[in-house]
């Protein structure tokens, strides 16, 4: 069993991690990483569906959610997506933009990934250890850390909290971080399941069952928000990006509406077909417009009574009646599929304990916390990552 003094110990070896000890190894900062894993960067090598949307290009405080919504302004002030740009493009990482400025490798997580690695080699000054799994963390008289792991007692000056959620539990998610934080006297606002698909109950369920597979975009609206992006029918429920941009959102019990034709107005649509094709079928008018399939659960929702009946012989006020639910139409989830899908967790330590320039804990010296343990959670699109490098890089300057 090994006893060794670093001048940092991080717990936890993903993004966040990662960054903060190469940012500190450069400035001389003798870091130890441990991680429980047998692999580091687990949820790197996963994200993007292995491509890693690794920033934006329009990063935003109002991309995130928090309890204190200022709290992220000031690192991601000082540690910008162009700051990470930077790093991408210094190591030759092809990357392309897709929607909504997201950004994505070309050939795999895994150069992100080794980015980070190399980082940290070349500091000369970064000890990665995996299946180091911590059990104990004390603060000692002389205010360094004793940090207990079932490879022995390390010790340091500052103890960086960069553990994550609870999410994806397969790739290493765990509570240890908010039992750390716990411990040392902080609050920790209730967590759940961020950027995560909705389960149904009901007779949704069998629509998205049958539908599995097919995609359309759609603005899909909670009372907090709405997100135009697309919708993706799966065996458990409704998935896709504009649901997972509104799981961040919605509480249980509440109901979502979904706006299928959010460029088309289908009542002028409507009203043009009567007057100029009065024998077409709705079905048929709506078909151009996104899959059969989806067509056909629309007619068995909407207008069953008139499948068969052409347009011209449909009363105005009926037409209007199957607009609006076209554009107005209201589900409401049984639930999520919870952590072991989620891409995030919500909730987490509360940022009006630590320092925003920082990242240290107002609480204990010495204690910092980093990334996604924080009450900080991004909208889907690389802010996520964003965040881990931005606070990463501000608590590196101080540790």
């Amino acid at each position: 069993m090994t006893q060794q003094t670093f001048d940092v110990i991080v717990l936890g070896a993903g993004a966040a991690g990662l960054m903060l000890a190469a940012h500190a190894g450069r400035r001389g900062r003798s870091v130890l990483v441990l991680e429980k894993a047998n692999k580091v960067g687990k949820k790197i090598l996963m994200s993007g569906g292995g491509k890693c949307n690794f920033t934006n290009l329009y990063v935003e405080p109002d991309n995130y959610i928090s309890h204190n919504p200022h709290f992220v302004k000031s690192a991601l002030s000082r540690y910008t997506q162009w700051d990470f740009i930077g790093l991408v493009s210094d190591y030759q990482v092809e990357y392309e933009e897709r929607k909504h400025g997201q950004l994505f490798t070309t050939k795999g997580s895994k150069h992100i990934l080794n980015l980070l690695l190399d980082e940290c080699a070349k500091t000369q000054h970064v000890t990665i250890e995996t299946d180091h799994e911590v059990t104990a963390v004390h603060q000692r008289d002389d205010l360094s850390f004793e940090v207990t792991s079932n490879h022995g007692n390390f010790f340091c000056e500052s103890f960086v909290v960069a553990s994550g959620g609870l999410s994806i539990p397969t790739l290493g998610g765990s509570g240890i971080g908010y039992e750390i934080a716990k411990q040392f006297g902080h609050h920790i606002y209730p967590t759940r399941a961020g950027l995560v698909p909705f389960t149904f109950s009901d007779y949704i369920k069998d629509v998205a069952i049958r539908l599995s597979g097919n995609a359309l975009d759609v603005t899909l609206s909670h009372s907090l928000r709405s997100f135009t992006e697309a919708l993706l029918f799966t065996h458990r429920g409704l998935s896709g990006p504009s649901a997972l941009q509104i799981s961040n959102y919605w509480k249980h019990g509440e109901p979502l509406t979904i706006n299928f034709f959010p460029t088309l107005d289908v009542l002028q649509l409507f009203q043009e077909k009567k007057r100029e094709q009065p024998k077409v079928l709705l079905r048929t008018i709506l078909s151009s417009y996104t899959t059969k399939s989806i067509i056909q659960e629309f007619q068995q929702l909407f207008w069953a009574q008139e499948s068969e009946t052409s347009i011209g012989e449909i009363s105005d006020q009926r037409l209007n009646e199957i607009a609006k639910q076209l554009h107005a139409f209201s589900v409401k989830p049984s639930g999520t599929e919870g952590y072991r899908t989620a891409e995030v967790t919500l909730g987490g330590v509360d940022t009006k304990e630590v320092s925003s320039k920082t990242m240290e804990s107002n609480k204990v010296k010495g204690l910092f916390f980093i990334g996604e343990i924080l009450d900080v959670t991004g909208h889907l699109g690389g802010f996520n990552f964003q965040w881990a490098w931005a606070s990463a890089a501000a608590a590196a300057e101080y540790v």
